[in-house]
């Protein structure tokens, strides 16, 4: 299939503290992943935004003519338009225009697969397209669709706001419901004893790879729970939930979710609430951060907002240094204030994993005993969750039951007490 030929713009600012040329590069990825190719870029420094173009108006008559000479397809903008900046722009350049957040939006249209998923994009984009309507309605007429054009579909959009605004509630509802499935599966995961260590982080830093890594480590898993991985910008979207163990052989739960990027719109922040509150319920959090990435210190930066706004910063966090294999330590700089426990791993290769896996056993708020436990015989099916959850370290089969010698998490020590023989 053809890629379209895309043009991205920006502004760099005298205020701004990210680095435009950075932030460039992160869009052309996003790009890439919109299966669209940059054929130009174009950077205007400013010390305002035009309220009207956002870009002057003078710059704006000159990207017309770049995309006439180009032959470009899509002008993509490096921040959120307004509807009037987005319908203004139109007029001038006379072709698609769309910003960073419909193209991230667009990005996850194409990637959810859940259904909760692909109604929390849906979500996002009808909240943004709605004060839009009038900019969108342009070139959603225009035959080809492709980048910007997915998710809701066009007639949905060419309907009057009352209908709009209805399905917005519709979807709402439908997520409130999804919200109950997904607090009475929590209940369970919660009455189980085992604790929960959540993957945060930007997206592409390798949480996907390194969870594999970690399922892998526990035996008892194959390929069929292994989460998809590709080197791309958010090649995964709905959250996986999948089982580690510990080295003492305590069983836990891993959950991965989705990747961050630096201006990730408000609207799926709202929307996605819902999967990221997964990371309130963890026990640990573990920051996964690309070491490879020149801009890695924004990318904590951004991570750390976010939890922020989860309200999760009290939780226990492991910043993970991934992809060492591709620099030296000794040459990371990053601003330490964010950082407390940290480790440097290579996922791909599997370096430090283990020491991982202690540093994860170490600072789970979750303390363990060496115990002894023996279990009568008409309560083997203990005995089954034992051995499903734990290393066991002896068992012997007595005559007044089975027992069982292990490290027991404190909450199973207090509720299987009645049955500790020796501590």
């Amino acid at each position: 299939m053809k890629k379209e030929r895309i043009l991205i713009v920006g502004v760099e600012l005298s205020t701004d503290t990210i680095n435009i040329d950075n932030s460039m590069d992160e869009l052309e990825e996003l790009v890439n992943a919109a299966m669209g190719k940059v054929i130009e870029r174009i950077v205007q420094r400013r010390d305002s935004i035009d309220p009207a173009y956002f870009i002057g108006r003078g710059k704006a008559k000159e990207i017309k003519n770049f995309c006439e000479e180009l032959d470009i397809d899509t002008v993509v903008f490096n921040d959120e338009l307004s509807g009037a900046q987005l319908r203004n722009l139109e007029k001038i350049i006379d072709i698609k225009i769309i910003d960073r957040t419909n193209l991230i939006l667009d990005i996850f249209a194409n990637r959810a697969s859940s259904k909760e998923g692909k109604l929390q994009v849906k979500l996002a984009q009808l909240k943004y397209r709605l004060p839009r309507l009038v900019g969108f309605r342009d070139y959603l007429s225009r035959e080809g669709g492709g980048i910007g054009t997915r998710g809701p579909g066009e007639q949905k959009l060419e309907t009057d706001r009352r209908h709009i605004l209805r399905e917005i509630t519709n979807i709402e509802k439908a997520l409130k419901e999804a919200e109950k499935t997904r607090d009475m599966k929590r209940k369970k995961r919660k009455d189980s004893n085992l604790p929960i260590v959540a993957l945060v982080g930007y997206t592409n830093a390798g949480k996907s790879t390194l969870l594999n890594k970690i399922i892998n480590m526990n035996e008892e898993q194959n390929e069929s729970k292994q989460v998809f991985v590709y080197d791309m910008l958010f090649a995964t979207l709905d959250t996986s939930l999948r089982r580690g163990k510990l080295p003492n052989g305590q069983v836990f739960l891993i959950t991965d979710t989705v990747g961050f990027v630096s201006k990730l719109p408000t609207h799926l922040i709202e929307a996605f609430k819902g999967t990221l509150e997964e990371v309130r319920f963890a026990d640990l959090i573990i920051h996964v951060v690309d070491g490879s990435n020149e801009d890695l210190d924004i990318q904590i930066q951004t991570t750390m907002e976010i939890l922020k706004e989860l309200k999760v910063l009290d939780k226990p966090i492991i910043t993970v240094f991934n992809k060492m294999d591709k620099v030296n330590k000794d040459n990371l700089l990053f601003d330490s204030k964010y950082i407390d426990d940290k480790i440097f791993i290579s996922s791909r290769n599997g370096t430090n994993l283990e020491q991982l896996l202690q540093l994860i056993q170490d600072k789970l708020p979750i303390k363990y005993k060496d115990v002894v436990l023996r279990i009568p015989y008409n309560n083997q099916h203990l005995v089954n969750y034992f051995l499903e959850n734990y290393n066991i370290d002896n068992i012997e089969y007595k005559e007044e039951g089975t027992e069982i010698k292990l490290n027991i998490n404190l909450t199973d020590y207090v509720n299987y007490k009645e049955y500790i023989i020796e501590i």
